[in-house]
Order: C-alpha cells, then structure tokens, then sequence
C-alpha cells in the first residue's frame, strides 16, 4: 500500500506565500487546519484531475501546472547574442492563467481519474461517525500541552473528557496514562491522548492495558501510520520534546485518520491476541 501523503497547515501557508493558488491533494489526507488556512488564504485544495503540462518545479523537483498557465516568453534580453529566433506567431503563443498549480515531488500518477483511491479521512458524507469522545491525560510536564490539545479537540467538534493532571506538582506518568488507556478499553472515550515529558513511559504503561494499542508519535507521518495501519486507538506525546504546533497537527491526523483494514488487520488481530 503506498502511504499517503498529508497536506499541513504549515504547507498550505508556503505555497500561499509562494504566490500558489492551489494545491494538488488528489490521494491527501488534508488536516482540518489545512482545510481552514486555505479557506482564509484563497488557495483551493484540488481533488480532480486537470490538463497539466511539465514544468520546473521547487528546488529542482518536477512538478505539474495546468496548460495555458505559463507565463509568455519575454524575449532576447537587450545586448544577448541571440541563438535561435523564435518564429512563433503571437497567437501559438501560450496564455497566462494567473494561477499556478502547486504539486508535490514525487512520481507522476497516470491511472485513470476513476481509479485513485480515496483517502482515509472522516467526512460530513462518510457513514463513520465524525465525533468523538477523547480521553485526556498529561503528568506535570505535559499539562500545557495537554490543555492546547484540549481546547483544539473541542474546536473540532469532538468530546475532550480531561482526567489531569492540572497542575505542576510532580506526578507519576504511569497512573495517568492507565486512567486514559481504561476510559478507551472500556468503551467510555474512542481515544485516548496522553502526554509526557518524552511520551515513552506513557505508552508502555498505556500497552499493559487488555485492548489499548498505544502508540508514540513524533510527527504527522507516524500519526498516519499508526492509525492507517495499525489501528491505534491510544496516542501518547512528548511534551518535552515537540511543540504545540506539531503536536496539534499530529492530533488531527490521528483523528481524522480511519484504520485501512485489509491485511493489516491480521496483523492487527495477532498483537491483540497478546492481550
């Protein structure tokens, strides 16, 4: 299975200020702060297919742009030795657009436009329930993380039950991180979030509960994965370790992610038998 890629609110603010009006996010889980950034900022998340002709991409990549949106050719720049004269008449001559599409490196997909995959993502049209009831925990070094994620799950629509701590006294991971694990196994909070200093500690003690899959995640890749593959139903942060920024992104690509089934849930099937 080819991964998918994630469109970021922090991608759609460069490509806005690159002067890119839209994006190509055919195949794209798209966070749903992505989603509000290039509402406010007029960039347009494309999901269809369009004529597009090879240009010169970002950095060196290649990168598609519908045809007709080529600037025109300025023309020998006074005092240059002319190489080859350009014998096209004014009319053969490309129009400019005005608007640049913007496509990530990475190999060119030729299947027909009815046969890309859909991405994995919760929406309005979706039978999967939209909402969620999240369980929230955090030891003293994770509470300011804990409570901007809170806020940011609410903001989303979902349920944030907090279970603490709230404070700065030093408290023991382990006994927070079974408190969010439990309120998942039990059926009260589809998933739980779980922040310590580094997010290690807390997803090991959060594995030793019978249906809990926790997993550690760093960036919106791992989220991702954790989801599309493995099915985690618990994530756990370092609150030492990445910023609010990141860490918000990582959230919603956990959520927004769906577990893609197939033979990964074998697999699935066989670390839940070690329960």
């Amino acid at each position: 299975m080819t991964r998918r890629r994630v469109v970021t609110e922090r991608e759609v603010r460069r490509v806005a200020r690159e002067g890119v009006k839209t994006i190509d996010a055919r195949d794209a889980v798209i966070t749903p702060s992505a989603r509000d950034v290039a509402a406010a900022l007029g960039v347009q998340l494309q999901r269809g297919d369009h004529p597009a002709v090879r240009a010169k991409g970002v950095a060196g990549s290649r990168t598609e742009v519908p045809a007709g949106s080529l600037p025109q050719p300025s023309g020998a720049r006074t005092g240059a030795r002319t190489e080859k004269k350009n014998t096209a008449s004014a009319a053969s001559l490309p129009k400019p657009s005005g608007v640049r599409a913007w496509v990530p490196p990475q190999q060119k997909n030729t299947a027909p436009a009815g046969s890309l995959p859909q991405p994995s993502v919760p929406t309005a049209g979706n039978s999967s329930p939209s909402t969620f009831t999240i369980a929230l925990g955090a030891d003293h070094g994770g509470v300011t993380l804990k409570d901007a994620i809170a806020a940011r799950v609410r903001e989303l629509g979902h349920a944030a039950n907090d279970l603490g701590t709230s404070g700065s006294d030093a408290v023991d991971y382990p006994d927070f991180a079974v408190a969010v694990s439990r309120e998942v196994a039990e059926g009260r909070a589809q998933f739980g979030i779980m922040v310590d200093g580094a997010g290690i500690g807390s997803c090991m003690a959060a594995n030793k509960v019978s249906g809990v899959r926790a997993a550690m995640c760093y960036d919106v890749t791992t989220a991702l994965n954790a989801r599309e593959h493995n099915n985690a139903n618990v994530l756990t942060l370092g609150g030492g370790l990445i910023g609010t920024r990141l860490a918000l992104a990582i959230v919603e690509v956990f959520l927004a992610t769906r577990f893609a089934g197939g033979r990964h849930a074998a697999r699935v099937a066989k670390i839940d038998a070690l329960d």
